[in-house]
Parts: C-alpha cells; sequence; structure tokens
C-alpha cells in the first residue's frame, strides 16, 4: 500500500519506493522497475526515469533495490535480496536492469510467472547476464544463467535477444553514439528521438534472434565525449531492439532491450525519451505516445559515474522520496 501522491515513499516497513502516477495516458498503469547491478548504478537512474514517468506521463510507478537485509540500506553487490518482487502480480510493465542475480527460489518464481503471463519487459544493458546461479545449481531456475547450454544463453539470448559477449568498445576508454536504424525510423518507440549518446562502451551483441528488430545501432567512438570521433575500425552493433518472446505458457511477451542504459547514459535526452516511449509501445499505448515526449527531470538528478564498488552508501529507498 502507497501513501497518495507522486513521490511518495511506500510505507516505512517496505524497503521499495512507489511513485503514484499523476494525470497522463499512462493513468491506470503500474510499472515495476526491478534494479540491482554492481556498476552502472540502476539504483540511481531507475528512479529518476520513475519519476518522470509518474510525474509527466500518469504511470504508477514502484521501484525495487538490492537490499543489505542488517541495515536496509541499497547495496548493489547484494545479489540475492530484492525484496518486493511479488508486486510483480499486479504489473502491467517490468523495467530491468540487473547483473549476475540469484534470487531466491520463492522470489523468483515471481518473476518467472510474470515472464509466462506474457508481461512485457524493458531491459537495460547488463540484463543480457542478469541472472548467475552459483550458490544453488540445483535450482528449478538455474537455466536463467547467462552461461546455460541446455537453454543456450539463459535469459539473456532465450528472452531478449543475446547474452553477454563482451566489451566491444574499450571499456571506460570508448563510448557509444546511438543510429538510428532507417528501416524502422517510423516504429513508435522512436517517436522524437534523433540525438542518442553515452560514455559506456558498445557491447559485442553477436546472436541476436532473427525475430528481433534492430532500432538504434551502436557506434563506438574514440572518446567518452559527445563529439569524439568515430571508431569505423570497429563494427556497429545492435544497441536498442524490439522483439517478442513466446512463453513456455503460448503466451506472447513484448521486449525492448537497450545495452545503452548506465545512469550517466540517461543524461542523454533523446535516450530518455526512447525509454519513455518504450514504456507506452510496451503497455499497448503507442498510439498515444506524444510528438516529443516530456522528460525533463523531475527534482535534482546529478547520477554517480559507472564503476564497481562507487555506490553511494547509506542510502535507503525512503530517500528516493520527493
Amino acid at each position: 500500500m502507497a501513501v497518495s501522491g507522486v513521490g511518495t515513499a511506500a510505507l516505512a516497513a517496505d524497503p521499495w519506493v512507489v511513485y503514484e502516477g499523476r494525470e497522463g495516458p499512462g493513468n491506470g498503469k503500474h510499472i515495476v522497475f526491478v534494479t540491482g547491478d554492481e556498476e552502472y548504478r540502476s539504483e540511481e537512474g531507475m528512479p529518476m526515469l520513475a519519476k518522470i514517468l509518474s510525474a509527466r506521463h500518469g504511470f504508477k510507478c514502484t521501484v525495487l533495490f538490492p537490499i543489505n537485509p542488517e541495515d536496509g540500506t541499497i547495496d548493489p553487490n547484494n545479489q540475492t535480496n530484492v525484496p518486493g518482487l511479488h508486486l510483480l502480480e499486479d504489473a502491467d510493465l517490468m523495467v530491468l536492469f540487473a547483473r549476475f542475480r540469484e534470487f531466491p527460489d520463492e522470489d523468483m518464481k515471481h518473476f518467472v510467472d510474470y515472464l509466462n503471463g506474457g508481461g512485457p519487459i524493458i531491459a537495460f544493458r547488463t540484463s543480457t547476464h542478469a541472472f548467475e546461479y552459483r550458490r544453488n545449481p540445483e535450482s528449478p531456475y538455474a537455466r536463467y544463467d547467462w552461461r546455460n547450454r541446455e537453454w543456450p544463453g539463459g535469459f539473456g539470448r532465450q528472452v531478449l535477444g543475446d547474452t553477454w559477449i563482451n566489451h566491444h568498445g574499450r571499456h571506460g576508454q570508448e563510448g557509444a553514439r546511438g543510429l538510428i536504424n532507417g528501416l524502422y525510423e517510423s516504429h513508435p518507440v522512436l517517436r522524437g528521438v534523433k540525438d542518442i549518446w553515452g560514455p559506456s562502451d558498445v557491447y559485442g551483441i553477436r546472436n541476436l534472434t532473427p525475430d528481433a528488430r534492430v532500432l538504434v545501432h551502436g557506434l563506438t567512438l574514440k572518446g567518452m565525449e559527445p563529439d569524439s570521433p568515430p571508431n569505423f575500425e570497429k563494427s556497429l552493433m545492435p544497441l536498442v531492439w524490439v522483439k517478442n518472446y513466446q512463453t513456455e505458457t503460448g503466451n506472447t511477451a513484448r521486449i525492448l532491450t537497450s545495452t545503452i542504459g548506465a545512469s550517466v547514459d540517461l543524461e542523454s535526452e533523446d535516450l530518455r525519451r526512447l525509454v519513455v516511449n518504450g514504456c507506452y509501445w510496451a503497455v499497448g499505448l503507442a498510439g498515444q505516445i506524444p510528438e516529443r515526449a516530456d522528460v525533463n527531470y523531475v527534482g535534482e538528478y546529478k547520477p554517480t559515474f559507472f564503476g564497481f564498488d562507487k555506490f553511494t552508501q547509506g542510502v535507503k529507498p525512503s530517500d528516493h522520496e520527493l
């Protein structure tokens, strides 16, 4: 149960944050954000997007975090504890930004039930390798592991389109420029989107499933600034794509995957616009996507640069209130 009003936190006992939707086309739709990566500050970028979607577009947004159970603080290095996954039962859309997670089976069941029910997913960057089952390889969900051979590539390849391959650009040295694929420039997710740039590098994508439609290609840059020149020695890679996933229960889930999306990447206005458009598209509201969606920040946004063990310690979900 959430306190009424945008930007309000869940009750103090609940280790997540809820933003109730204001007026907008998304009113009545519920987006659940599942965060948990050690490097790219999803615990910062996803609440920022949730605030925009709730305040400017009407979506109710709930953000889940990896939590240190001892003190209730957000701890991206905790790979097993993301409270609130049961809230996916009420979700119209899941936005996922995870890396090497291994949820307890009773929590993972909520995730899998959502997926098998045909729930749409927007997935960022390390979500191609969202799961790694080292502690409990006998889990019924171990096949979601990114290295799985019986279900090749696990969740990443089977559901999103590909698993982790490599850093195509030099990590921490070469950024990415997004190039719109002219074949799909009229796709609703790209409405009003022209200029995508981010300092995080292009990922290698080698086995993208044939049904995927690449909306944006990633061009490697010789540097990490917006005006860094292209590195034409490196091939283009899929950066953003959409596809359908046929679930094992016979349902169809809409999937949008973006390998760009670190908290600092999301300072790119048109990348935020693409994500907002993607949320409309994923929940069946493509016809109501604005010509140029309002993606101005709600409150202050000063993201931490990516890197391991660089997260801000001591932050609790309630600190993300407005």
